[in-house]
């Protein structure tokens, strides 16, 4: 996890602006000092902590709980998207006599807190999840080390006496195994702690009865009922650039007068993190700096060996100019049908339309899950493909499709959504133009909700899809999920599929193989 202090750089903020606390990445042992380090640098600033995080260790994640209830922080669930510098970035200068380090915007869409991240959660005085966001939770892994020692011992006689001299270690061999099951001496601990930060029990109800090797998400209503969240509010409440214009101004609210000097970064980050999921925003209203982009991706699976399967990775929002961006990319491939992975928050209907009809004249797949880049990523400076492209494989964490995003899905030939990734529907403008074009997709045209009285009221009438609805609406073709595409056995099936590379292809690999 990568913790960094943000100052909001919505236009026209300045030169109030709310500031936050950046928190992304896995929680690890070390985690609860870096923010420990973070929070004694602030002062006595109180700036609400903003998380994305798939989870990790338990007892550091009740840590951290902890420090944050302490020092009476408000949290939610959110990524946050830095312009110009962010965490990591070597030798950046663009923020120079800004007044602070990183800038950027704050957003639930796509966020996730899961597994352990829940634990984390709870520790704020305020807790938010907004509608975009997704929570969820499991049994706890422990993992046991039981370790097996051989000694040996010197021994001196002296005067017909045995004295030892000296003990030392030959080998030592640390056994380990996992157990899935919830302890009665973990459960104890894990329910006074809820009960400590007012959470209610069921919380550690939904855990124990959800297994290890799967995640169930829980229902802001399911939230507010445990006392997991403290309102139906979003991040917005905490990083929104209006909560300056209050009177009092909140707490995390700072103004910079146009002479600032130079800010020093605070950011603090522990090692080993894992890439955080894609940022994502609304759709509605659409943020351009937030598009869609399009990446050609050959799968770093080391399963699949040198015989790996391609495809499209589209991650983002959709604007109007992404159908044009989409376009000019088929061009470039040519006649091969590489399937589509989609992870979005939704944008621009009328481009998803278009893109969606593209799709279906391209006779292609698409499934909706999330591309992780290994090693070399697009938008590294300098980062090149090798022949046209990235390393990177498919992950169902992290990945949704809210709005806009089916009607891009609905274009697929064949169309897939793992079980646990998050597809939504929200009413849109030109029902009658939405339906026609389902009409021509095969997909039940009553997919999309009508339109509420309050044409802005765009959360509320958000209706998320269960696996077995999408089925029956016609909007997947299968219980599979993106791995039936692009999953590292692929290209060893018969007829070998058209996204996996030709035997000329392979020979090149062979001579000059992906680094990893």
């Amino acid at each position: 996890m990568r913790f960094a202090v943000v100052r909001s750089s919505a236009t026209g903020c300045e030169p109030s602006c709310p500031e936050w606390i950046s928190a992304e990445g896995a929680i690890e042992a070390g985690t609860p000092a870096q923010l420990k380090r973070i929070l004694k640098k602030l002062g006595r600033g109180k700036l609400p902590i903003i998380v994305n995080s798939p989870g990790g260790n338990v007892d550091a994640a009740l840590q951290l709980g902890r420090i944050i209830r302490k020092n009476k922080l408000d949290i939610a669930v959110g990524t946050t998207k830095f312009s110009d510098c962010w965490p990591g970035m070597k030798d950046c200068r663009a923020n120079d006599g800004k007044g602070a380090a990183y800038f950027g915007i704050a957003s639930d869409g796509g966020a996730m807190c899961n597994s352990a991240c829940p634990l984390m959660l709870a520790g704020g005085v305020g807790r938010v999840v907004g509608g975009w966001a997704h929570l969820g939770v499991h049994q706890i892994t422990t993992t046991h080390f039981r370790t097996k020692r051989q000694y040996r011992t010197t021994y001196r006689v002296v005067r017909g006496k045995k004295y030892k001299v000296t003990t030392e270690t030959v080998t030592q061999d640390n056994i380990g195994y996992k157990t899935y099951e919830m302890s009665k001496a973990l459960e104890k601990r894990l329910s006074a702690y809820l009960r400590e930060m007012g959470v209610g029990r069921g919380v550690l109800d939904v855990m124990k009865a959800t297994p290890a090797s799967d995640i169930r998400q829980i229902a802001l209503d399911d939230m507010l009922t445990m006392k997991l969240v403290t309102s139906r509010d979003s991040l917005d409440i905490l990083t929104q650039a209006g909560i300056c214009r209050r009177s009092p101004a909140p707490a995390n609210c700072r103004e910079i007068p146009a002479n600032a000097k130079p800010a020093k970064p605070a950011v603090m980050a522990v090692q080993r993190a894992v890439p955080s999921p894609p940022s994502a925003v609304r759709s509605a209203p659409v943020d351009n700096s937030w598009q869609m982009r399009f990446v050609l991706v050959r799968s770093s699976d080391p399963k699949c060996g040198l015989d790996c399967p391609e495809w499209i990775a589209a991650q983002g929002t959709i604007t109007p100019d992404t159908q044009k961006i989409f376009r000019q990319l088929l061009d470039t491939v040519g006649g091969r049908r590489l399937p589509l992975i989609v992870s979005s928050p939704g944008g621009d209907f009328l481009s998803a339309l278009a893109i969606g009809r593209l799709i279906r004249d391209r006779k292609l797949d698409v499934a909706i899950a999330r591309t992780d880049f290994t090693g070399c990523k697009p938008q590294d400076k300098g980062c090149a493909p090798t022949n046209g492209f990235y390393p990177g494989v498919v992950t169902d964490a992290g990945a949704g499709c809210d709005a806009a995003c089916p009607i891009m899905l609905a274009g697929g030939v064949r169309r897939f959504v793992g079980p646990h990734v998050p597809v939504s529907v929200q009413s849109l403008a030109f029902a009658e133009r939405i339906r026609s074009y389902l009409a021509e997709m095969s997909v039940r045209q009553d997919l999309f909700p009508p339109m509420p009285l309050n044409r802005f009221d765009y959360k509320r009438n958000r209706l998320p899809l269960e696996p077995g609805t999408m089925l029956t609406m016609g909007l997947t073709t299968g219980p599979e999920s993106a791995n039936h595409l692009v999953g590292p056995t692929v290209c060893k099936t018969e007829p070998r599929p058209q996204n996996c590379p030709a035997a000329s292809a392979l020979k090149v690999d062979a001579q000059f193989p992906l680094k990893p």
